[in-house]
């Protein structure tokens, strides 16, 4: 059954009408400035089709939220409401197909189109099931659906832009039918406008507006000059749903008023000139204003609030604590461990381990960054009385951090007269795998003139500590690293 809808007369004085069904399939465009009575347009299409279909109405200005006082329209105050929650309701609105109006007129534009993103898109995605028919009409649409970037992020115009472009292209199969309607065509993208097979083009001035019109309506430019002409309430109509040759089509009355209206003309007030030099330039008292009366607590908060103050959890128990020696005992064990591991990691991580380790016997660390890692140093030594190598100690006090650990295995062994720490012994406790690395490392203390190295035409090295008189055995040469006369006949048959 075809269902037409009473739009007003055309210009030959007969009833115009558009027919419902069609326009579910191939979606409505209107296009005009402001005040040639766009909205006047939108409001008599949803006063006419109440009751037959759902209406879903964007509605950036508050202007369509009288329509439920006549029509039971459902109005959403979208600045009460987080976008999880509008996308929330949106799933409700196609579930029980309750026609609404999404007023967006408390907030800014870039809240406009995340608000109008996401609302949209729920209506899309909704289960297959929820595949009601709807006119989802959209005031404004080029804030939506603007042509080029402008003042909001592109986080916001892309979630904007996506959600216009899913209703125009894809939402027939969903039975979403957009009905946009947009002050200028330039300014509206091109891939939402080009959607719709129904125009409805009222009065506009620029060139560029009026010839992308008469390029819908399959004007040449010449009969695009009439946009000019076309009284406020009086559209240009051309489509499947409404007429298959451009007509002019008056626009009929409707029942329900808009809140905001176009400004009249009213007498000004008769006053004395002295009575309004009283009125203007009196002082007046400031009043502070009152303040705004008590948030109402909902029941399920007092309840909850009730009920925790009844019942309040039990103290947490403090955790045991162990005696000073008992600490001591557990940081030392803790330190042994790490030294006994690989400790190629970079200190702060050695730190960070030897604190979770500590904390999880009991104990808490007392000990700073710094403490941990000369303590570290002296333990990878093989050094227990920190007090005996006090000397060795201060001598390393212009050493990186990183070194310590190296020159006090050479301090030991040179004390002891043991035999000089390899190559691979040093670098493990330098926290490298590099026996290159190593030998930089001796260079550089030897440059600082703490040490000073020798190695024979065997290849045995020997490390002195001048400032203690402390000398290290001589080392048998590493059997991977060629010795020392080698290299230099090596380098002698190179050249």
């Amino acid at each position: 059954m075809t269902v037409r809808i009473d739009l007003g007369i055309d210009g030959g004085g007969n009833p115009a009408a558009i027919d419902l069904e069609e326009l579910l399939a191939t979606r409505l465009l209107v296009q005009g400035n402001s005040g040639s009575g766009k909205s006047h347009l939108l409001r008599r299409l949803l006063e006419e089709s109440a009751g037959l279909v759902q209406h879903v109405v964007v509605d950036p200005e508050g202007d369509f939220v009288s329509l439920g006082d006549s029509f039971g329209h459902v109005a959403i105050e979208a600045a009460h409401y987080s976008l999880a929650e509008i996308s929330g309701i949106a799933r409700r609105v196609r579930e029980h197909r309750t026609s609404v109006v999404l007023n967006l007129e408390e907030l800014e534009i870039e809240g406009q189109m995340r608000c109008a993103g996401a609302f949209l898109s729920a209506l899309f995605d909704a289960p297959r099931e929820h595949w009601y028919p709807a006119l989802v009409v959209v005031d404004e649409a080029q804030l939506f659906a603007p042509a080029a970037a402008g003042d909001v992020s592109d986080e916001a115009r892309r979630i904007s832009l996506t959600a216009m472009t899913n209703l125009m292209c894809r939402g027939r199969k969903r039975g979403l039918a957009g009905v946009i309607a947009t002050q200028r065509l330039a300014k509206l993208a091109k891939n939402v406008a080009a959607e719709a097979s129904n125009f409805l083009m009222g009065r506009t001035f620029l060139d560029i507006d009026m010839a992308r019109a008469a390029d819908l309506l399959g004007m040449d430019r010449r009969q695009a000059e009439t946009i000019r002409d076309l009284a406020r309430g009086e559209f240009l109509a051309l489509g499947p749903a409404i007429t298959r040759r451009p007509t002019s089509i008056r626009i009929g009355g409707v029942r329900t008023q808009a809140r905001s209206a176009s400004p009249r003309l009213v007498p000004l007030p008769d006053a004395p000139a002295e009575k309004v030099q009283e009125l203007l330039f009196t002082p007046v008292e400031e009043e502070l204003p009152a303040p705004p009366p008590p948030r109402p607590i909902p029941s399920e908060e007092m309840i909850r609030a009730i009920s925790s103050r009844m019942a309040a959890p039990p103290p947490v128990p403090d955790a045991p604590t162990l005696a000073p020696e008992q600490q001591a005992a557990v940081l030392e064990s803790v330190l042994r461990e790490i030294a006994a591991e690989d400790v190629t990691q970079p200190q702060p991580a050695l730190y960070q381990d030897f604190q979770l380790r500590c904390r999880m016997r009991g104990a808490a660390p007392s000990w700073d960054l710094a403490t941990f890692g000369r303590r570290l140093a002296l333990a990878l030594a093989g050094i227990e009385d920190e007090a005996e190598w006090e000397p060795a100690l201060s001598l390393a006090a212009s050493l990186p951090d990183e070194m310590l650990a190296p020159f006090l295995l050479l301090a030991r062994a040179a004390r002891e007269g043991t035999p000089c720490p390899a190559d691979a012994e040093l670098a493990a406790v330098y926290r490298t795998a590099s026996a290159a690395r190593a030998r930089r490392m001796l260079d550089f203390i030897e440059e600082k003139g703490l040490i000073v190295c020798r190695t024979d035409l065997s290849g045995r090295r020997a490390v002195s500590l001048p400032h203690l008189g402390w000398t290290t055995a001589p080392a048998e040469p590493d059997p991977a690293r060629p010795s020392r006369m080698a290299r230099i006949m090596a380098r002698e048959q190179r050249g």
